[in-house]
């Protein structure tokens, strides 16, 4: 964890390079650091994964209306400061990737954080967060 889900009605496919937003995302995340400058989220753990949305009906379904729904999942124990700027910087690269789009046609954004404190499982078997916790 963290683990950052895209959920998008699928016409944006066409007109956004989502992989490369995924890139930016997960080095958004990647370059978080909380107050004491400690990495906000593991490298190892990091995730961002996108799904165009194989139904969707956007408003009143008179246009040609787009909308991506970002949604950032990690555990419990981060400041409300951390969370705001997390999402702040998040909220910005989505602007800056999807903001000629916006100018081009309507399309709502969404982020949100939730974390996982009432969290009564947490099963992991990764072979990834060796590769990025050796010491030098």
């Amino acid at each position: 964890m963290p683990h950052l889900v895209l959920l998008y009605t699928p016409d944006l496919e066409q007109q956004a390079d989502v992989s490369s937003l995924c890139r930016a995302l997960a080095d958004s995340m990647l370059e978080q650091r909380d107050e004491s400058g400690k990495a906000v989220f593991p490298t190892g753990g990091t995730r961002v994964l996108a799904y165009p949305a194989a139904h969707s009906a956007v408003a009143d379904g008179k246009g040609q209306y787009g909308f991506l729904y970002a949604n950032l999942r990690m555990g419990a124990g981060r400041s409300a400061a951390v969370h705001k700027a997390v999402g702040d910087s998040l909220l910005a690269v989505l602007s800056a990737h999807l903001g000629e789009l916006l100018k081009r046609r309507p399309l709502g954004i969404t982020l949100q954080i939730d974390e996982s404190p009432g969290q009564v499982y947490d099963g992991k078997h990764s072979s990834l967060h060796p590769l990025f916790n050796k010491t030098v």
